[in-house]
């Protein structure tokens, strides 16, 4: 007689040899929990390419406009581009408010101060959508899948205990295979849910940060407009 594992054996207990052999149940638990870590990468790639832009927009925009520039001019240069979003889409926001509210007679002080806030709030609000998109996603990804991976092991487990209980003699040849390709569906779970939870706690972070940016620079520039003579440009 020959010992050792036998090549059928070995490939039965390898980890595609496991899936292969694995429930239609447990399979659809696997290929769901597999899509939803692609889809989870894509989007923290995604997200981790959106927030450097965001970031390197508000350095520059910030260096331009404290450097003492004309704001006419910083608003003619940001708003030209093709794609307003950030710091800038804020500031465009509250200016060309400012500029539709100055041309206007018998405009008051709080007037002007009132509709440039409110302005820079819509933008604001706008652009914080932005900095969540798909945030919610990777949350559920991250708190969903190790449950959906559990009950994969559990559906797999069950399946094993009552083939068990048709057969007269039960060794752990006989149990591995079925615990084992059970288990892997946890792993799949934890496997989707731990990059998720990490990248959104991570961007929760990064969004909470450029937020407060944001929302400085538009209580500073309120400011300013509230030191304007209305009687003139800025």
């Amino acid at each position: 007689m020959s010992s050792g594992n036998s090549p059928s054996a070995e490939s039965s207990l390898s980890i595609l040899g496991l899936i292969a052999d694995a429930s239609w149940l447990v399979q659809a638990v696997m290929l769901i929990l597999f899509l939803a870590s692609i889809v989870s990468w894509f989007m923290i790639d995604r997200k981790r390419s959106s927030f450097k832009r965001y970031r390197n927009i508000a350095d520059d925009f910030e260096e331009e406009f404290w450097s003492g520039g004309e704001m006419s001019r910083i608003y003619k240069k940001w708003s030209g581009d093709d794609v307003q979003e950030g710091i800038a889409n804020i500031f465009i926001g509250g200016y060309k408010e400012f500029n539709r509210l100055v041309k206007k007679d018998n405009v008051n002080r709080s007037d002007m101060v009132d509709g440039v806030h409110r302005s820079m709030r819509v933008a604001l609000s706008r652009e914080i959508d932005h900095l969540e998109t798909n945030l919610s996603f990777l949350a559920t990804v991250g708190s969903i899948s190790p449950y959906v991976g559990l009950f994969g092991t559990v559906w797999g487990i069950m399946n094993s205990f009552i083939d068990l209980g048709t057969q007269q003699q039960v060794t752990i040849a006989t149990v591995a295979p079925g615990i084992a390709e059970a288990l892997i569906a946890t792993a799949m779970g934890l496997f989707a849910a731990i990059p998720a939870v990490i990248a959104y706690n991570r961007f929760a972070h990064a969004a909470e940060k450029l937020t407060t940016r944001y929302e400085v620079f538009m209580e500073e520039f309120v400011s300013i407009v509230n030191r304007q003579d209305v009687s003139r440009d800025v």
